[in-house]
């Protein structure tokens, strides 16, 4: 829900003063409406509370990890999660993105470059559908009788079913629906669901299928959905 004015509102959780005063000056300066708190347990009070449009999220919290924060969140919300944090490693990068992070900054960062990658995100919640998935842009299309897009809401029902999705997961998820037993490499898969593919790695989408696949299981557990073709991609099985 946007603020009063109609600026973004967002939810910084840091629980340094001085990152986040560092956070919220550009971002203000850019006219996004901010609210901070220091602990998981506060971030999760809040969010039942009221929406946010974005929710910068520090890993090192004092109270639990921004991982399991987020995986809190992805259980009722598909906000878009930036993880902010002083671990570089790839493999951090990694499980933020398989829980339902949309984008890892690492301290120290500068800025008007975290500033940057929130708007970029901001932006994609206010683009149309994306060309590659018109074959699924009707309000509500079917997949026999499995899976239901509805684009209007951003809802995908399977089985019936409402997916708690973040905003990647559904587009990958749409562009399968649309054409199922038909295979996509990675790089297709990045170009059809991300605006700014060169910016992200090929394990990226490893990762948010991965995620995919967990949330499918928990409607459909003996059901493998979304097929591996080693060497080559993924598709939308062709029997379920």
């Amino acid at each position: 829900m946007k603020s009063p004015s109609g600026s973004p509102r967002i939810l910084i959780v840091e629980d340094e003063p001085s990152i986040a005063d560092t956070i919220q000056f550009p971002l203000e300066s850019d006219g996004c409406v901010t609210e901070c708190c220091t602990t998981g347990s506060e971030a999760l009070s809040r969010l039942a509370e009221r929406n946010y449009d974005l929710i910068v999220l520090d890993v090192g919290l004092p109270d639990m990890s921004g991982f399991e924060v987020c995986r809190r969140i992805r259980t009722r919300s598909g906000v878009p999660i930036v993880f902010l944090t002083a671990r570089g490693e790839e493999i951090d990068q990694v499980v933020g993105l398989e829980i339902g992070g949309d984008d890892y900054v690492s301290k120290p960062f500068r800025p008007r470059e975290l500033s940057a990658r929130i708007r970029a995100i901001l932006r994609r919640g206010q683009l149309p559908d994306h060309p590659a998935s018109s074959e699924a842009s009707s309000t509500c299309s079917t997949v026999e009788h499995t899976f239901a897009i509805d684009n209007e809401r951003k809802v995908i029902r399977y089985f019936g079913q409402p997916l708690i999705l973040s905003r990647y997961e559904f587009r990958l998820l749409e562009v399968l629906v649309a054409a199922p037993g038909r295979v996509y490499s990675r790089a297709q898969l990045m170009a059809a669901a991300w605006e700014e593919p060169e910016a992200s790695m090929e394990r990226t989408v490893d990762a948010h299928i991965k995620s995919l696949r967990a949330k499918l299981r928990l409607i459909q557990p003996d059901l493998d959905a979304i097929q591996t073709h080693r060497g080559f991609g993924y598709s939308l099985s062709e029997h379920l």
